[in-house]
């Protein structure tokens, strides 16, 4: 461990290093829980950091795109930052407004990516681990209830990123955590992702309207350039005719993960062709977020001096659906007093 900077709050911000005998190597701060580095072997054993990121503390706080942090303490949009509880209405910022929209987004103005977390390093199931944590005192950024939120990430012998969540709550409250880390198994500094090839274990999304708010619907992903049920290139159809594909300016959409919730089941796989790079996400989770870095614009500077062109990373964000407190009809993200909150998220890397 060593020192990562001081936060704008004058905390010290710290950073931490794990490794696996896979060859696995993370680096991870406690500002925002953020995995700033994942070292990760190709066919030929050479190692890449195949996550984008920032090397100082500063970058991060000046204008992160969420890069590698945790997301709290709702992920996702909540559309016109509004939702009602039990009966009582809540407003929360409104921090973002795709297609001049107006909605509340990963947590709002300074959420979970933003605030220093209390560090420990450990070891779980005999894996090198960083357990991290905080109290969410009630009424931040608008969320009813005090939250204790504890997340683990971890190295496995055999070549995993397993991160487990946990919170707790005295009011009532909403939940629903999850990492925004923008992969490129390629290396985080070569380019476009459009070659990389991706399955999605969801024969089903939930659509959105022109401010990526879900429409209420559930559909088939078949006969759409959403359907990812076959393995194929990202790029194959991610500028296609489709009013999904234009109001995200690509993907970033919500599909509905096709095993049972709350079993680990797999979510999608990931190939980069040249590398040879594979990643499977696994999770507890029932939906996953692919997000295909359609708003990465080339005016950041990542932390190998190379700047960050569009679509140079893409985001597997393993979650409850979007605005899933102002839909009945999604799987609930509410947390009761006596009730733990639970969920696992495992990124196994291979080679093919």
């Amino acid at each position: 461990m060593h020192v990562f900077g001081t936060a704008s709050s004058g905390e010290t911000a710290t950073l931490h290093k794990l490794e696996s005998p896979s060859g696995i190597r993370a680096e991870i701060t406690n500002y925002g829980g953020t995995i700033t580095r994942l070292f990760v072997p190709d066919r030929a054993g050479n190692l890449a950091d195949v996550v984008l990121g920032f090397d100082t503390l500063a970058a991060y706080e000046a204008g992160s795109p969420y890069f590698g942090c945790i997301i709290g303490r709702v992920g996702n949009r909540i559309a016109h930052g509004r939702f009602s509880l039990d009966g009582r209405d809540y407003t929360l910022a409104t921090n973002n407004a795709p297609g001049g929209i107006p909605c509340h987004l990963h947590g709002g103005v300074k959420s979970f990516d933003k605030l220093v977390w209390h560090a420990e390093e450990t070891t779980r199931d005999g894996a090198p681990a960083l357990r991290l944590t905080r109290t969410s005192p009630d009424g931040e950024e608008g969320y009813p209830g005090t939250l204790d939120v504890e997340v683990v990430y971890s190295l496995s012998n055999d070549g995993a990123l397993r991160i487990d969540y946990a919170a707790t709550a005295d009011r009532t409250t909403i939940v629903n955590l999850t990492n925004h880390s923008y992969f490129n198994l390629e290396g985080e500094q070569s380019g476009p992702i459009l070659d990389h090839v991706l399955a999605i274990h969801g024969s089903r999304t939930t659509p959105v309207n022109a401010g990526l708010i879900p429409t209420g619907a559930i559909t088939s992903v078949a006969d759409t350039p959403l359907d990812f049920r076959t393995a194929r290139r990202i790029g194959d159809r991610i500028d296609a005719d489709d009013d999904q594909l234009r109001f995200a300016g690509g993907y970033d959409h919500n599909w509905v993960l096709d095993h049972a919730p709350g079993t680990l089941g797999l979510a999608a796989e990931v190939v980069a062709p040249l590398s040879g790079r594979t990643m499977q996400v696994w999770t507890t989770e029932p939906g996953v977020q692919f997000y295909s870095g359609n708003f990465l614009d080339g005016s950041l500077t990542g932390k190998t001096g190379g700047r960050y062109v569009r679509r140079s990373g893409f985001c597997l964000e393993t979650q409850h659906f979007p605005d899933s407190p102002n839909r009945p009809t999604f799987p609930s993200i509410v947390l009761r007093p006596g009730e733990t909150y639970r969920t696992t998220t495992i990124h196994r890397f291979g080679v093919a």
